[in-house]
């Protein structure tokens, strides 16, 4: 037998199929529409897009394994977090998604936070409100599109809607709910209080299942399409990060993973629920029955990198980019980059901070600002890393993952700047293979961690050099005052924006 894992990102829907040893048979991902923008720090998709994208990617990667949909066992699903999906009584989508990065909902965490109290959010949730999150966006939608607000019957997340278009169930698991705004963390359920401080009816939410358990099975009609065998098992499955967690093998105590996608995310294991007093970094519920995860996240990452090379250097490909980048000296020449081209989370907050490079001069040229790029985003990881350990969780290694860790050129910067080994592993999808590793948990191939132990090894370790790092240390305490010297302008800048 198989087992099929979907992970629903931002670029691109991308479907695995592995075998009982944990083997990647097959990996196919179908690309999404870019998403559009249509202010500063505005950001939606359309949902539809999604399953169109996610049908393409089962039938494309069933096709390439040479399996057939009665082989599939089970299907786990990961995704983008946050995004708010609203269905009407029909189940019709009745507007594009505000996803992941959108940050328009400063007036919402406002309202929120006088409504309900900050502290009292923190205590509801285990986390404080961000732009980020969906209750925000939902409040948005309600305050700015009422007429759409009032046909709101359900109310679903990214990889949820196409669980939804898979089996005909409205559901959701505990790690991608804990992104909301309206899960209670510690008790894994939906926070009552939240809800009944803003007056929220409980209807439009999921039921809230725990990673591995069964919520459904493919109805005929997603069979007919997808060719999957109606009737197949479909898990809860986790957010992208949480999926990416257990196939990286963050399953247990020691070892953090590293991952940078569009977003960029340090995400370390908790036997129990702990958090930041200042909120700098999520604790969510992990993908682990009982147990928990705390994750810092760097907006702009690999994003930083994409938009860069969209607009800069386009038709160049990426490996072209990392090989200019090294012909820069560590450093750059004393030029810096902010990733903060979408506001950022970790660890300051910030909806309006503003990206850019500082410290250019007419000595720098194109292989600068790529290094500085690469440095800049490794700098912010740095941040969350530093977070994390400020809490009293202890990194011994740290596992990267997503398309930033392909390079080895960044890997080595990522060791040389953190201080730490950075190792890879033989298998490195990510999110899709979480996914399908949930897929088997559910169908009765043991618990996470069992199954993790037997699938994840390590490839490879990269040591930080000692001299890297003491520049880099250097460049770090830069780094680390430009934030706030130039907070005060990032408001005024949003005024005339």
């Amino acid at each position: 037998m198989y087992w099929l894992g979907i992970d629903i990102g931002t670029g691109g829907s991308r479907a695995l199929v592995v075998n009982e040893h944990g083997a990647v048979v097959a990996g196919f991902t179908a690309p999404h529409e870019d998403m559009k923008m249509e202010r500063p720090m505005w950001a939606e998709q359309r949902p539809e897009n999604w399953w169109d994208a996610a049908q393409k990617a089962i039938a494309g990667v069933m096709a390439q394994a040479g399996v057939k949909g009665d082989e599939i066992a089970a299907v786990g699903l990961s995704g983008q977090m946050h995004g708010l999906v609203t269905l009407d009584a029909a189940n019709n989508v009745i507007r594009p998604a505000l996803i992941w990065c959108d940050q328009r909902s400063q007036p919402q965490v406002d309202w929120i936070n006088q409504t309900v109290g900050k502290a009292n959010v923190v205590a509801h949730t285990a986390n404080p409100m961000l732009t980020g999150f969906t209750l925000p966006k939902l409040l948005w939608v309600r305050d700015n599109e009422p007429a759409s607000f009032e046909r709101v019957k359900k109310v679903l997340l990214p990889k949820d809607y196409v669980r939804f278009m898979l089996t005909g169930v409205h559901a959701t698991e505990v790690s991608d709910a804990s992104g909301t705004g309206l899960l209670d963390v510690v008790t894994r359920r939906w926070s009552k209080p939240m809800l009944d401080r803003i007056k929220l009816d409980a209807s439009i939410l999921p039921e809230v299942k725990e990673s591995a358990d069964v919520t459904g099975t493919v109805s005929a009609g997603a069979a007919k399409s997808t060719g999957l065998k109606e009737g197949t098992p479909v898990v809860g499955g986790a957010g992208d990060q949480a999926a990416s967690g257990v196939g990286n093998g963050i399953v247990g105590p020691g070892v953090a993973s590293c991952t940078i996608g569009t977003s960029g995310v340090v995400f370390a294991y908790l036997d129990r629920p702990q958090y930041d007093p200042t909120g700098r970094v999520h604790t969510f519920c992990h993908a682990v029955r009982g147990k928990w995860h705390v994750m810092g996240v760097t907006q702009g990452a690999g994003l930083s990198l994409q938009w860069f090379r969209n607009h800069f250097a386009p038709g160049t490909d990426y490996d072209t980019l990392m090989a200019e980048a090294q012909t820069a000296p560590a450093l750059s020449h004393g030029l810096y980059w902010l990733p903060y081209l979408m506001g950022e989370r970790t660890p300051h907050l910030d909806a309006i901070a503003r990206g850019g490079w500082i410290g250019l001069t007419a000595k720098h040229g194109r292989a600068e600002m790529v290094r500085a790029i690469v440095e800049g985003v490794s700098y912010s990881l740095r941040d969350c890393l530093g977070v994390i350990e400020s809490m009293g969780v202890e990194v011994k290694s740290v596992r990267a993952s997503g398309g930033g860790a392909n390079s080895p050129f960044w890997r080595q910067m990522l060791a040389d700047i953190m201080s730490r080994g950075i190792s890879t592993l033989e298998n490195k999808e990510g999110s899709a293979y979480g996914a399908a590793l949930l897929a088997m948990a559910g169908s009765g191939q043991g618990s996470v961690e069992e199954i993790c132990s037997r699938v994840v090894k390590e490839a490879d370790c990269l040591i930080p050099g000692v001299h890297e790092s003491a520049a880099y240390n250097r460049g770090y305490e830069v780094f680390t005052t430009l934030y706030p010297t130039l907070k005060p302008i990032y408001s005024l800048i949003h005024q005339l924006a």
